[in-house]
């Protein structure tokens, strides 16, 4: 195609050569650069694709796009514009042609929530008969394919080609994770969201890398508010007011306030044969009564988004109902059954603060003892291991303390610093640093009414050894405790 077809929505300038050249391909890593592509150079954290001129001019690049003035050999076209980043989002959109354009996009932002929600209206959606894609912290699902994402948000180049596969399977519509870092570094810049929703904010991402200040997390949350038709908020949460300042959507509220267009009202936490869940009547727009095996009040805020969502989309109460009684996604309080007796679910929550704020839902149960299995990462802050140790500490009634990802670490002693923040407090505790055998002691030892809590690999299907990843599913573990018991 045409440079000009790519820079059709841009401005910019022409430093040296020609807009009218043809070109292959769109390309934004100098590694995979081919004959006759345009290439986007990105300042990043680790490396400036402007330092790489030289390399992809001789690679045979017929242009590249640039933020700042650059030396580049001659026969190459140098195109400026003022924010690289923002001109591969509409580049790609362009070279994908504009497949955004033929779907209806869902965009999910908040700090926490975002995961869970997704997949709550892709099961509601696709109950209903949408055909619906999927972008987030865990995968992208295209149809019957489901790709491991590295990033919640990815790069926008590959945002327009998961669109453009999505427009090939036949998906109508798609919801994806939003993330503030994603919306600062323009990856979902040019995209008409249909429905933008906002979940919650806290105190996270901030920091050299990330957010400079949260004034500046809150803005970046914002701009999604800025490129949507609907904007779905959280009215309960503190910052929501702060975060729609400049919206230019329509916005529509739910939550538990007097004030919320959607409200939860009457919420219980049901307990029964080795499951958790809630229960509640949604009043205001809507009015059904709800059941989903998820436990806690972040599960009524997740189904009560995910409602709202699917009320846009005509989909029936009946069908609401269903799929939500149904929802269960991967990692995410996400109950296994093991026994009448007692729960077990599996959680990703692998800081201090999910990690509490986890165990201090499940104290609204009841629970005989809450018992919590984990490890924390090697490789990262060992602070984080003090304070998830204090934290099971003085929340759970027992802890059992095993190996996570070590990396390049012992596991004996990330497991020694946690016992650290362990003896901060006056909690029980017992290392077996095999996590198959920690999830063994736990089944073996469950008492009636207990609640376990395997935390910190959720989703994870590997476990990290020495820069090897072996193949470890929590699921399976489980499912081959179970086995081998009822085998004895």
């Amino acid at each position: 195609m045409k440079l000009t077809k790519l820079l059709e929505c841009l401005e910019y300038e022409v430093r040296q050569g020609s807009d009218q050249i043809e070109v292959t391909e769109l390309i934004n890593d100098s590694r995979k650069v081919t004959e006759r592509s345009v290439f986007v150079c990105i300042s990043g954290a680790v490396s400036d694709g402007h330092e790489y001129i030289e390399d992809v001019a001789a690679k045979g690049a017929a242009a590249v796009i640039v933020e700042r003035p650059v030396d580049a050999p001659e026969g190459l076209t140098v195109i400026h514009v003022d924010d690289t980043r923002y001109a591969l989002a509409l580049m790609s959109a362009a070279y994908f042609d504009y497949p955004a354009k033929k779907l209806k996009v869902i965009g999910i932002t908040g700090t926490k929530g975002k995961t869970t929600t997704t997949y709550m209206v892709k099961s509601i959606l696709e109950g209903a008969g949408y055909k619906v894609g999927l972008i987030g912290t865990i995968e992208a699902i295209i149809g019957d394919k489901s790709i491991p994402a590295n990033n919640t948000t990815p790069e926008s180049y590959t945002i327009h080609q998961y669109f453009a596969q999505m427009v090939e399977a036949g998906c109508d519509c798609v919801v994806m994770e939003v993330s503030s870092q994603g919306l600062m570094l323009h990856r979902t810049a040019g995209i008409q969201f249909e429905i933008g929703i906002f979940t919650n904010l806290g105190e996270d991402h901030i920091g050299p890398n990330e957010h400079k200040d949260f004034e500046d997390y809150k803005r970046c949350k914002g701009i999604l508010f800025t490129q949507c038709k609907l904007g779905i908020a959280n009215v309960d949460d503190q910052w929501y007011k702060d975060v729609f300042k400049n919206a230019t959507c329509q916005v529509e509220t739910f939550g538990f306030s007097e004030e919320a267009d959607l409200r939860a009202t009457n919420v219980q936490h049901i307990a029964k044969q080795g499951c958790l869940g809630v229960a509640y009547h949604v009043t205001g727009l809507m009015d059904f009564d709800v059941e989903i095996d998820i436990p806690g009040n972040f599960s009524v805020y997740n189904s009560l988004t995910a409602i709202a969502v699917c009320r846009h989309f005509g989909v029936s109460v009946e069908k609401i109902q269903a799929a939500l009684k149904q929802a269960k996604v991967k990692g995410r309080v996400e109950m296994v059954k093991v026994s009448d007796e007692f729960a077990m679910l599996i959680d990703y929550a692998h800081n201090a603060m999910s990690l509490e704020s986890l165990l201090e839902t499940l104290r609204d149960y009841n629970p005989g003892r809450i018992v919590t299995i984990f490890g924390c990462g090697g490789n990262r802050s060992r602070t984080r291991r003090y304070e998830m140790g204090e934290v099971s500490g003085r929340l759970s009634d027992f802890t059992i303390i095993t190996s996570d990802n070590p990396r390049f670490e012992e596991p004996q002693d990330i497991i020694n610093d946690i016992i650290t923040g362990m003896k901060k407090t006056d909690g029980k505790y017992i290392d077996i640093c095999d996590r198959k055998e920690a999830i063994r002691y736990a089944i073996e030892h469950g008492q009636p009414g207990d609640i376990i809590v395997l935390a910190g690999k959720g989703h994870e299907t590997y476990q990290e050894i020495k820069g090897v990843k072996y193949d470890m599913d929590d699921r399976v573990l489980i499912k081959e405790v179970l086995e081998e018991l009822h085998v004895r």
